[in-house]
Parts: C-alpha cells; sequence; structure tokens
C-alpha cells in the first residue's frame, strides 16, 4: 500500500524549482544532477514473465528460506508492538470520512529515508477482504493510477509467497520506477502480517529507464476492532509501515508527503467498496487474490517465542539501510537559483512569489530536519 509515489505527484511545482536551479547553476554540476531525466518518459509494457515456482519456498518448515523469511515477520510484529527500538514516531494526521478513519506518523532514523506509519480503519469490512484487496495486482491497476505495470516472477503453492514485478508512473521530469518486491502473509488468529520488500533479482536486468529502487519496504498487519458506530468487532484496521528510497531528495519528499498525503489516501476506501461488490456478484478471483489465502499458520505465543528464542532475528530493515548518500543534499546555490527563476518567470500560477522564495530559504537550510 506504497503512499510516497502518490504524493510525488503533489510536489511538481517544487521540483520544477530545483530543475530550474540545476539549469542556472549547471557549471557546478553536481553528481545526482546527471542522473535527472528531464525529459517525459513514455515506458511500453514488459513482456510478461513465465511465473515459476520458487524451489527456496517449498521448504516444509515455511519460514526458514525464500526471500521473505521469519525474520521479515518478527521485524513487522516488533513495529506493530512498539518493541522495535527506533526513534519516536511523530503525529501528522488524523482524517476521517463516514466510512473511513486515517491517522499517520513519521520517524526519521539516524540513516535511510524517512520512515511512516499508519491507522486506517475500515467500517463494514472484513480483515479477509482488506488482505486480498492489497494484495491484488490486477484489481490495483483498476483504482492506483500510478501503478502502469505489474506481473508475477515466482510463486509458492505452499505458502503463498511471491516475487512480483512493479513499474510505478512518475511526473514527467523523472523516469519511471520499477520494483522487484518478495511478499508474504504470515496468519495469526485472523490477525494477518502481511510483510512487502524490495528484493535482489540477478535474472531482472536493470535498466536506466525505468529506474530500479532497491530500497523499499511496505507492510502492513490486518486485524479486525470494534466499529465506531455500534462497537461490534464489524471494521477492520490497516497498520502500514512503509520507507523507500525512490532517489528524490528526502527533504522535498516529506514536504510532499505532508501536502499529498490525504489526498492519495482517499482513494483507498472507493476502491475497497468496488472491490466488494465485485467480490459480492460472483467475480471470478485473481491470481494474486488466491494467492492470498495461501499464508502461514501461526499463534500469537508462537510471535512472543520468537522473540525470545531467536537472537539472530534482532536485524532490522533500518540496519539495513545505509547514510544518506551525498547526492540527496541540493546545493543552496541550486535551490534558491531554481526558485529566482521561477518566481521571475511565474505570474499567479501554482505557487505565488512568496510561497516559492520561502521554500527556496526552507530547502537551503538542509543541515536541520524538517
Amino acid at each position: 500500500m506504497p503512499l510516497l509515489p502518490h504524493l510525488a505527484m503533489f510536489i511538481t511545482p517544487l521540483w520544477i524549482a530545483v530543475i530550474l536551479g540545476v539549469l542556472v547553476g549547471w557549471a557546478w554540476k553536481p553528481k545526482w544532477a546527471s542522473r535527472l531525466n528531464l525529459r517525459p518518459q513514455n515506458d511500453t509494457a514488459f513482456p510478461h514473465s513465465t511465473p515459476s515456482l520458487s524451489a527456496r519456498e517449498k521448504d516444509a518448515s515455511a519460514g526458514a528460506s525464500g526471500p521473505v523469511t521469519e525474520r521479515d515477520l518478527l521485524h513487522l510484529w516488533k513495529l506493530v508492538e512498539e518493541k522495535d527500538g527506533g526513534p519516536a514516531w511523530v503525529q501528522m494526521m488524523d482524517r476521517s470520512t463516514p466510512t473511513m478513519s486515517y491517522q499517520a506518523w513519521r520517524r526519521d532514523p539516524e540513516s535511510g529515508p524517512p520512515q511512516y506509519r499508519s491507522r486506517t480503519v475500515f467500517e463494514d469490512a472484513s480483515p479477509e477482504l482488506v488482505r486480498d484487496f492489497f494484495w491484488d495486482d490486477e484489481y490495483r491497476l483498476k483504482w492506483d493510477d500510478m501503478l502502469i505495470y505489474a506481473s508475477t516472477l515466482e510463486e509458492c503453492d505452499l505458502t503463498g509467497a511471491m516475487m512480483v514485478h512493479w513499474v510505478r508512473k512518475f511526473p514527467f521530469f523523472c523516469s519511471d520506477r520499477e520494483y522487484v518486491i518478495g511478499r508474504r502473509i504470515w496468519d495469526a488468529g485472523q490477525v494477518y502480517y502481511c510483510v512487502t520488500k524490495g528484493v535482489p533479482c540477478p535474472s531482472m536486468p536493470r535498466h536506466n529507464k525505468p529506474k530500479r529502487v532497491d530500497l523499499y519496504y511496505s507492510s502492513w498487519c490486518i486485524r479486525a476492532v470494534k466499529s465506531r458506530k455500534d462497537g461490534q468487532l464489524t471494521s477492520c484496521e490497516v497498520l502500514l509501515f512503509h520507507h523507500e528510497d525512490m532517489g528524490i531528495p528526502w527533504e522535498i519528499a516529506k514536504l510532499g508527503v505532508r501536502q499529498g498525503m490525504w489526498g492519495a489516501v482517499k482513494k483507498f476506501d472507493p476502491g475497497l467498496r468496488t472491490y466488494q461488490k465485485e467480490r459480492d456478484s460472483g467475480v471470478p478471483l485473481s491470481r494474486c487474490a488466491c494467492a492470498a489465502k495461501i499464508n502461514t499458520k501461526i499463534t500469537a505465543d508462537y510471535l512472543s517465542s520468537l522473540e525470545n528464542t531467536t537472537s539472530d532475528l534482532l536485524e532490522t530493515e533500518n540496519q539495513d539501510t545505509s547514510d544518506k548518500p551525498a547526492g540527496r543534499n541540493i546545493p543552496k546555490l541550486l535551490i534558491v537559483g531554481g526558485a529566482i527563476a521561477l518566481a521571475c518567470t511565474l505570474d499567479q500560477g501554482l505557487l505565488t512569489k512568496a510561497v516559492i522564495f520561502g521554500v527556496a530559504r526552507r530547502f537551503a537550510k538542509m543541515g536541520r530536519r524538517l
């Protein structure tokens, strides 16, 4: 349930300022500038790969091998229980509609991109329906207007684990992004731990366009909760934990999240309700929805014992991330130059001149976290 690609669409004016700044200061061309794609990107569909059963996932222990393992399950459980040892979460949003409520938090680790935590509650929805909804790539192509391609590379009939290939559409001044994602679901008594993360895939060659996103983590816990209407267990809670490095400067990405998060989130509820109607009408399940029903059964006690007895599983996704690359630090000259050029050419456009100069001043102070 990634949000950041959606939110990138809301920061187009800021990116225009950066691009103009690059043109103004091209004599000082930094390393990251050579990687910017300033022309529109028109991707054609990838040829469909022939899915194959992953031999690694055939292990009878259903967790000792494969790209997504019990290590990932434990990490997600710790995030849900707030036992991962990371920085404190700072609340960003609290919004609701008649059939959905949404809260979001952010934190900034010492290294790696910003991390996001959200809690979404859908009224009159079962955990199984919501699980299938977010797992169903075929249906996601209908409601997620930034997902332009999705295919299954590998799948396991025993555990339901999958490796999928996504291509997501980005604004015109960036190349599209591709993801190779490993994912798997554990069922702890109708509490579903759904792990999705970027995984290496040597057999999938890299291309200049679309750009591969290696650091990607988007996992959630789905469970029934009491309805705010009558107190019955007829609502579904989704706790999402997400971070990724899309190649966009993190300070700009954080601003985009604050400005555009709710607009992206509002798409979930109508998409879910349409999906529910289709399911009720007897529409056949897609391949991914069928895979969502194959998951590894565990107990709450098993999760606790996993924490207590397996010390080598204490590594987290945060420890795997590298320090912020220098390419993310935007030179002050480029930001200010871009803002001046934009302010002098725009006449009451998407941003007022005062806002443009304010943003320039803010991003010039890159040593301070937003």
